[in-house]
């Protein structure tokens, strides 16, 4: 599952969704607003997406995962919009059969994420206004 939403999402509702008989291992990983930045203290945040292609690169990183690392299931949910410190922004959950390959999985898909899917950062401090590179 993809899901691109201005709003937070329930961890407990994607771990139920993934477990099932044949998996025995599921990996999260959340990012979520940090309060520091190399600038200053971060006030908030606001990420920007396109839509279409956001939701056309995570589809293909999503699939070459799973063909990869032989997985059962990812989920990919990514927020936009104007967020406050310690909010979620990213999760990237898989289940797979065995730990590692969940692991692998997960950190395959958070770093092609970061690489291919156009979303962009700005970070709010009392120094001023400054877009993240990456």
């Amino acid at each position: 599952m993809i899901k691109l939403t201005r709003e937070d999402f329930s961890l407990d509702e994607v771990l139920v969704s993934l477990r099932k008989k044949t998996v025995g291992g599921i990996v999260f990983f959340i990012g979520t607003v940090r309060g520091e930045s190399k600038v200053g203290d971060v006030t908030r945040m606001e990420i920007e997406v396109y839509p279409e292609m956001v939701m056309s690169q995570l589809q293909t990183i999503r699939q070459e995962a799973i063909v990869r690392f032989g997985v059962e299931d990812i989920y990919i949910i990514h927020r936009y919009g104007d967020l406050k410190i310690m909010d979620n922004i990213v999760l990237v959950a898989v289940s797979a059969a065995h730990r590692s390959e969940a692991f692998e999985a997960c950190h395959y898909v958070i770093d092609e994420l970061k690489k291919r899917v156009p979303i962009w950062k700005r970070e709010h401090t009392k120094k001023g206004v400054h877009w993240l590179e990456g």
